[in-house]
């Protein structure tokens, strides 16, 4: 199922004919995901030699999708059209601090569409 919530980390829509109509409340998505040791191996390795670990960018960059739709998921059962101002914190959990944790929050919106109409008049 597609969800058609609009994100935004500022606190409106910015959108043609479209205002807030009322706001639903506070909507979260946490995700705490571990690193397995061949993960851990090769960023030990990256903190010698230096560089980017790419291993854990992929671990990081999916604990925020997770956590992202966690929170659509949550709006949406609210019946919400958008969450705005949206705000990540990322840290990290667990012994020896092996598992990253992503949590995501905004608010849920009902919106208020207006019919975009055109005038038909032109500039000179």
């Amino acid at each position: 199922m597609k969800n058609n919530i609009i994100l935004t980390t500022t606190n409106t829509v910015d959108l043609p004919g479209v205002q807030i109509d009322r706001y639903l409340g506070l909507v979260t998505g946490d995700t705490v995901i571990g690193a397995n040791i061949v993960r851990d191996i090769f960023a030990g390795l990256r903190d010698i030699f230096g560089g980017r670990s790419n291993s854990y960018e992929q671990v990081l960059a999916e604990a925020r999708e997770s956590a992202v739709n966690e929170l659509i998921n949550y709006a949406g059962s609210l019946g919400a059209d958008a969450v705005i101002g949206l705000k990540f914190d990322f840290g990290s959990v667990g012994a020896k601090n092996s598992m990253f944790m992503v949590s995501v929050t905004g608010t849920a919106v009902k919106l208020n569409r207006t019919p975009h109409t055109n005038s038909g008049s032109s500039f000179v």
